[in-house]
């Protein structure tokens, strides 16, 4: 970074990714900054300027190894800083550019969870913590408990409908209690402190009403006339229940909602849609699939206006999935389970194949090129109408 650039960094004040202090700043302290910003998007500490703003400068000539140590005995996992002294105007101060942890969670030397959350930064939540972990890869939400639940939230008459599906076995010819060990085995079920529950991935799959324990679950429709969210709205659905029902209940409403219009062919008519049909249904199973069900208070939204429809799904990007990756098939399953089910019930097919699918399929039909977009905790796939 050049001094033009840090002097309009200073002047824009501190921010989510800006931090400012002052050289007497404690290393237990300053660790704590850099965990903050190695667990969320990354960041830049300059050390020398006031609160406010103002330029005090910094003595110390050996800052650099000292920004070192404390990023190497103070934060675990190790983080590594780019650390730059800069003369503004004949006082020194140093910038600390952190990246985007790619080892989440990041803790200080005594064992605290710092997040970074608007411009100052505190300790996470348990949530938060558990978002934290289930973004590295530690830990899949979609296999832990769900407090207040049991076995009888689940239908075993659906659970023996995809058994015979494969030609494994009958649960009904099984005992009560084997048929409990089979569930926890498939983690449909879980042993709990407070006995057996379901897991989240078993309810969304084979729940009797995912909804009643998981009002995070489903999708929320709305239809606008015109191309901005404060136009009239023609159609508005709540789609909750399992998730292959929330899949086809969702593709019913988008078919019902598209314009229809034809072509002739030879003696024929054939009806040509707004939106190819395998496009929508990748968008909605994808959004399904890959949400952050650890979110709550937020549904998967499907905003469908004149020129496009965007699917909004809670939950930022998992591990080290970007868009760009995303764009060339590479993909990370946040929700393990869920992907295995719904992948054995042909909704998926696990090769990372459904964006590259929708970029090729919505271009070659003349279609501006769909948008992949993290902002805030979702991810927004748009889909314009050709």
């Amino acid at each position: 970074m050049n001094i033009d650039e840090c002097m309009r960094l200073i002047q824009n004040g501190e921010s989510s990714h800006v931090e400012f202090k002052e050289e007497g700043i404690k290393p237990t302290e300053l660790a704590e900054e850099i965990v903050a910003f190695s667990n969320a998007d990354g960041g830049t500490i300059i050390i020398g300027v006031s609160d406010k703003g103002e330029i005090i400068g910094i003595t110390n000539r050996r800052i650099e190894e000292w920004i070192i140590n404390i990023c190497r005995d103070g934060c675990i996992p190790q983080v590594h800083p780019h650390v730059q002294v800069l003369d503004m105007s004949g006082k020194e101060i140093a910038l600390i550019s952190i990246p985007k942890g790619l080892n989440k969670p990041y803790y200080t030397g005594n064992h605290k969870y710092y997040i970074r959350v608007g411009t100052t930064k505190r300790i996470a939540s348990k949530e938060e913590l558990m978002r934290l972990f289930e973004a590295s890869g530690y830990f899949h939400y979609d296999i832990s408990p769900v407090p207040g639940t049991s076995v009888k939230d689940i239908s075993i008459e659906l659970v023996r409908e995809y058994y015979m599906q494969y030609n494994m076995f009958d649960l009904y010819e099984e005992s009560e209690s084997s048929i409990q060990r089979i569930l926890i085995n498939a983690d449909i079920l879980r042993e709990t402190d407070q006995g057996v529950q379901c897991t989240v991935g078993g309810l969304l799959v084979f729940g009797k009403s995912p909804v009643n324990k998981l009002p995070q679950s489903g999708i929320s429709f709305a239809h606008f006339n015109g191309e901005d969210i404060t136009e009239e709205l023609i159609d508005k659905k709540q789609v909750n229940g399992r998730l292959n029902d929330i899949a086809e209940q969702i593709m019913t409403i988008l078919k019902n909602n598209m314009l229809t219009g034809s072509v002739i062919k030879g003696a024929k008519r054939e009806e040509v849609e707004d939106y190819p049909i395998l496009v929508l249904r990748e968008a909605v199973v994808n959004a399904l699939v890959h949400r952050n069900y650890s979110i709550t208070g937020s549904k998967i939204r499907v905003l469908m206006y004149a020129d496009r429809i965007e699917f909004h799904s809670p939950g930022r990007l998992p591990n080290t999935v970007n868009v760009e990756k995303m764009k060339v098939g590479i993909s990370y399953a946040r929700n393990p389970f869920l992907v295995k089910y719904m992948e054995n019930m042909r909704y998926i097919d696990q090769l990372g194949r459904g964006i590259p699918m929708i970029l090729k399929s919505m271009m070659s039909k003349g279609a501006r090129e769909p948008e992949l977009e993290e902002t805030g905790e979702e991810f927004v796939l748009t889909i314009y109408k050709p």
